[in-house]
């Protein structure tokens, strides 16, 4: 199924428009994920939206926003009253200014989406604004309005696309003084400092994400599977070795041994690529699995053993 844009419209540069649409650069879908069930029936849990204090159920339309000021005590605010200052989309995607990459703050950083031509036209005006941006070796700076909301959004090329990263506004991002001022100002030695960069230097390389990988999300998907297939999840989340070295120096000194640390993967071996919640997951019951599934299906278990129950 072909994703869905989150916001379509226009970006411009001056006088150069071109049709764009947005989507999402990440996605939770392939994780794990679960719903509360009843254990005495299986069935879903279903909320209810009830009055605090009298604990009667409140119809939608009987249901408003408040902004806490006291206590007991809020400002009521209608949906129409949010609506009048809701600000209108203009569907467009002005670019204000271009700034250095390295002047924004990573704390800045919301999330990232894809920016590409909408349609069969306007490839050339998106093409100009893009190969412009990447000759700057620049980021341009815009604004969107999604969801009522203006947001600022900073464009870079990435390949033949753009990439758009919602960025935060200044009062969203917390100031460091309040959490670094009690560090202590610790004197770092020559031979602690040197030891420090061997390890660095031993373990430097590309950032590769393919080398990484949810052991806890791998472990879920192992329960989940072993519980469908009526045996005992045997898969456990392992946590990095700790150590109880005191002494620093010492705790350098071994790790640049290797000591404290698993043996680095070799050289230009490929890592396995990552395989996604879907793959993992055994066939759902009632849908046709391949020839090959179909000699590994497991018979049907006991309720006592794990039964699968259709949450309703």
């Amino acid at each position: 199924m072909a994703p869905r844009a989150n916001w379509k419209g226009f970006l411009r540069l001056s006088l150069v428009t071109c049709p764009v649409a947005l989507f999402p650069a990440t996605s939770d879908s392939e994780k794990i994920s679960f719903n509360q069930i009843n254990r005495n029936t299986g069935h879903r849990i279903k909320y209810l939206k009830v009055d605090a204090d009298t604990g009667e159920e409140v119809l939608n339309e009987d249901i408003m926003k408040g902004f806490k000021v006291d206590t007991d005590t809020y400002v009521e605010i209608d949906k129409e009253e949010l609506d009048n200052i809701s600000l209108e989309s203009t569907r467009t995607i002005d670019i204000d200014e271009f700034v250095p990459k390295a002047d924004i703050d990573q704390r800045y950083a919301i999330r990232p989406y894809y920016l590409v031509p909408d349609g069969k036209v306007g490839h050339d005006a998106y093409a100009v604004i893009r190969e412009t941006i990447r000759s700057m070796n620049m980021v341009a700076i815009g604004r969107l309005v999604l969801t009522s909301r203006e947001h600022i959004i900073a464009l870079e090329p990435l390949k033949n696309g753009l990439m758009g990263t919602l960025l935060r506004y200044p009062y969203e991002v917390r100031s460091e003084d309040e959490y670094f001022d009690d560090i202590q100002d610790v004197k770092v030695t020559k031979d602690m400092l040197d030891l420090a960069k061997h390890i660095v230097e031993q373990k430097s390389g590309e950032f590769d994400p393919g080398k990484f990988e949810d052991r806890y999300e791998a472990a879920l998907v192992e329960l989940v599977n072993s519980k469908r297939n009526g045996t005992l999840g045997k898969a456990k989340a392992t946590a990095r070795p700790g150590t109880n070295v005191v002494d620093l120096m010492t705790a350098l000194q071994q790790s640049l041994k290797g000591g404290a640390f698993a043996a680095p993967a070799a050289k230009g071996k490929k890592p396995k690529a990552a395989t996604g919640q879907r793959e993992m997951l055994l066939p759902i019951s009632g849908k046709r699995a391949s020839a090959k599934e179909d000699t590994k299906a497991p018979a049907k278990t006991s309720r006592a053993s794990s039964k699968t129950r259709k949450a309703g």
